[in-house]
């Protein structure tokens, strides 16, 4: 990345991991024929190695690989945290495998040889997942960061709020008065960007839905 240049500002980036180097070529030229930039690999440890995974886009991976095959790296990729979506293609495919693969997350299974088109399509797909799932992260990185800035007095505030509990409840609740709730209510609804408690019900079903939840 240069200078001055941001992830927004590069095309997505599809990720060839096969040990066929035809295959590999192949692949390259026609996705760089469709203005992607393409990162190619002969192994999973070479993946590994040079990658660069934090950008958007998604995995070409090939099933049958020396050393850890396709589907073992999927579950490798998996427990890293690593969440690219991937394409899976192989020559000797079998029901099975596709199986596997499918409920483990992957986008599609084509068996080789595909077409360009078929190919260009699961890619479509995978990169649509891909920058679903970026968004859906930055939107959490960004309601934490809200979350993060509560004091726990207000973090209660918030959670009783959301419960439907009056301000008197409230107060009563946490041994305090009803101005101070009233002072906190309006401190949680300005920090979380917030209009109204319907918006703030939501917020906090959101991070109760999210590893960022916050304990009562």
């Amino acid at each position: 990345m240069r200078k001055g240049e941001t992830s927004k500002d590069l095309a997505a980036v599809v990720f060839i991991v096969d040990d066929d180097l035809s295959m590999r070529d192949a692949l390259t030229d026609l996705f760089l024929s469709m203005n992607f930039d393409v990162e190619a690999f002969e192994t999973p440890a070479a993946f590994l190695e040079r990658a660069a995974s934090d950008r958007h886009g998604c995995i070409l991976l090939d099933v049958r690989l020396p050393g850890l095959n396709g589907l073992d790296f999927q579950t490798h990729l998996d427990r890293v945290g690593n969440q690219m979506p991937i394409v899976f293609m192989t020559g000797f495919g079998d029901v099975p495998m596709s199986v596997r693969a499918m409920k483990a997350g992957a986008i599609d299974f084509l068996i080789k040889p595909f077409k360009d088109q078929d190919m260009l399509d699961a890619v479509a797909v995978a990169l649509e997942r891909d920058r679903q799932r970026r968004c859906r992260s930055a939107e959490i990185k960004a309601v934490k960061e809200r979350f993060d800035a509560l004091t726990p007095r207000e973090r209660e505030t918030m959670l009783a709020v959301a419960k439907g509990l009056m301000n008197k409840q409230i107060a009563h609740q946490l041994g305090i008065s009803e101005v101070t709730v009233k002072l906190h209510r309006g401190s949680v609804m300005r920090k979380l960007n917030v209009r109204s408690v319907a918006d703030l019900v939501r917020m906090v079903e959101f991070l109760n839905d999210d590893p960022i939840s916050p304990a009562p």
